[in-house]
């Protein structure tokens, strides 16, 4: 309890001594007197035992306030009862009927509100956690849920650690629910107790209080009040510190903050929190990123010769013992991708030794670390890498830095094994991060070519996993980022790097509307002039039957003719004479597009549309005119 409130309680304190005093003084309406004596006395008493408590500041503030004014009116009252000289001065201080009943009830709700507040700061006196059976505080009635909100918050400060966890957990649900009560339990001072049992409390407290730290994001404000308080230095710690359950929250929350308010990226990155999530995304993913491993506490010194027995023995005895040395690496792979045992064969050639030191020297600081984290259940380890997969999308929004930090890590042979072989939510994160950090490339050249040029393996075995998905074509959650990913990158492709134009092309054929835009939009950064290799993607657009798609979409298709209207100009712009746009009756639809004041008057097409119009019309015969 600050100094503040103590010196707060020292007026009620004096007041309810006052009162008391001139109560017992009193020669008119002794009877009255009398009981407002006994319950300032009482209220004294209780004043003084909540000065001796470590009172819960916030409700503790406005119940001395209230407890304040009811013994001012109190004293007032009282100083009308005592014995006045003349009949004239006793006709001026007729007191009312009612006054004494509303005094009365006035000090009933002062005793009852300094009780609950005691209460709540006292564990000691409530051991089984039942103050909530007493009833609302008078100082909440008009407003339940603050009383429920100071209820948790206190035993947040003083409760058990059982009592704790439960009342984390409420306030996590009361603030999922309403964006009013996460606001409140901010404005209440509920952020500092959080992050406390966050960082100290057993791992049901730990869970809960992370939780409710991620769902108390609910906007820029409230995020920016959570980063004020100490929150990316708490999460990133959090992260090191196993349990799986409790860290795959923590990696959850990250995601929340980052993406309600992404001024507070950089002060996450500040606090290692990528490296700590391309840990987590990596961990039996592949073997490259064993030096990503997340220890939390040093491991006994193993001598080079122990190392070595240990693991020729896990690899000649076959025991599950030789995963805990290291993740997991795909021996038929010379990129380092798959899921594999990452042990040598029993066969392997004994130069391969040098590689197996190395391996086990650089996971020895973490072993201890590593047999804990593989007796995880698959469950978990997938929702671990989901919610990482999932910061890592939020933190990479935009943000150079942050998505060259991740590329520099290789997490993009991560992100490629997963795509291919990950399950549910570990795939859709996976799939939305390599998007967005190919959105930043695309507009950032250092970028572009440091993590997608062409010869890098991370870079070639994200855009396989991409093309696949493509090209196996289900609408579901993967295909849209994915379908992004490649028009972001266009300029990043080859002119012998043929096979990605096609695949896009065929989503123009009598696809979902989303399908279609998404495709049409990524085949546009393939086919505009900024694109060096726009000619080449053009014809392959055409040879794909895209021009047919195409004027098909100009006309009926509603929901994404301008973007279809802009691909097929920049098509007949750079290939006019090509035959295939003479059969499609491409100059026609360009026409009949030109008479129509919302497509013609479009800011996307104005100056485009007249230019490949002309040269059309240049190309191609007049008789087809």
């Amino acid at each position: 309890m600050s100094e503040a409130v103590k010196s707060m309680l020292a007026k009620p304190i004096q007041l309810a001594d006052h009162v008391a005093k001139a109560a017992g003084a009193a020669l008119s309406y002794r009877a009255e007197c009398t009981e407002i004596k006994t319950k300032a006395e009482h209220l004294a008493s209780l004043l003084r035992q909540a000065a001796r408590s470590d009172l819960y500041e916030r409700p503790a503030v406005r119940v001395t306030e209230e407890t304040a004014q009811a013994l001012s009116k109190a004293l007032s009252l009282i100083s009308k009862c005592r014995d006045h000289n003349g009949i004239l001065r006793r006709l001026f201080n007729i007191i009312p009927a009612g006054s004494f009943p509303r005094v009365v009830d006035q000090l009933d709700n002062s005793i009852q509100n300094v009780s609950w507040l005691i209460r709540i700061s006292s564990p000691d006196n409530d051991p089984d956690g039942e103050s909530d059976l007493h009833g609302l505080p008078n100082i909440a009635q008009n407003e339940p849920i603050l009383f429920l909100i100071w209820d948790h918050i206190a035993k947040l400060h003083t409760g058990s650690p059982e009592a704790r966890a439960d009342s984390a957990s409420n306030l996590a649900s009361m603030a999922r629910d309403n964006d009013h009560f996460a606001r409140k339990i901010i404005e209440e001072d509920g952020v500092a107790p959080l992050l406390r049992l966050l960082k100290e409390s057993r791992d049901e407290g730990r869970e809960a209080a992370a939780r409710a730290l991620g769902y108390l994001a609910r906007d820029k404000e409230s995020v920016a009040r959570l980063v004020q308080a100490g929150i990316c230095s708490v999460l990133a710690k959090s992260l090191k510190e196993p349990p799986m359950k409790v860290q795959a929250v923590v990696a959850w929350a990250i995601g929340e903050l980052c993406a309600k308010n992404p001024d507070f990226q950089d002060s996450f990155a500040e606090n290692h929190v990528v490296r700590l999530l391309v840990g987590h995304v990596a961990f039996e993913t592949i073997q490259e990123h064993s030096k990503y491993s997340i220890p939390t506490a040093p491991a006994k010194a193993m001598s080079l010769h122990s190392v070595v027995l240990a693991h020729t023995k896990s690899v000649r005895l076959g025991s599950s013992d030789a995963q805990n040395f290291g993740p997991s690496i795909n021996s038929n792979n010379n990129n380092n991708i798959g899921t594999g045992n990452g042990l040598p064969k029993p066969n392997a050639p004994k130069t391969h030794i040098h590689s197996v030191v190395q391996s086990a020297m650089v996971t020895n600081g973490s072993v201890g670390v590593t047999r804990g984290r593989l007796s995880e259940d698959a469950e978990t380890k997938a929702q671990l890498k989901a919610m990482a997969a999932y910061a890592l999308w939020c933190l990479a929004k935009d943000n150079v830095k942050i998505c060259k930090s991740i590329t520099e890590s290789r997490a993009l042979l991560c992100f490629a094994t997963l795509l291919e072989k990950g399950t549910g939510e570990v795939r859709k994160y996976s799939a939305l991060a390599v998007m967005e950090i190919a959105r930043v490339a695309e507009h950032n050249l250092a970028l572009r070519q440091s993590a997608f040029k062409p010869s890098s393996p991370a870079a070639k075995a994200v855009v396989e996993q991409l093309l696949r998905i493509v090209q196996i074509g289900v609408y579901d959650e993967l295909l849209l980022p994915c379908i992004t990913s490649l028009g972001c990158l266009a300029r990043t492709f080859q002119a012998s790097e043929t096979r990605i134009v096609g695949p896009l092309v065929q989503l123009l054929d009598e696809r979902e509307p989303p399908v279609a835009k998404e495709a049409v939009i990524a085949l546009t950064k393939f086919a505009c002039t900024e694109n060096h290799l726009h000619v080449t993607h053009c014809k392959t657009i055409i040879e794909g039957g895209g021009a047919r798609h195409l004027v098909q979409l100009v006309y009926l298709g509603d929901q994404i003719q301008i973007e279809a209207l802009v691909l097929l100009c920049y098509v007949a712009l750079h290939v006019p004479d090509s035959e295939e746009l003479e059969q499609a009756g491409v100059l026609a639809v360009l026409l009949w597009a030109s008479k129509q004041a919302h497509m013609a008057q479009d800011v996307k097409v104005e100056n485009l549309l007249p230019e490949a119009k002309a040269r059309v019309e240049l190309f191609q015969s007049r008789g087809t005119r």
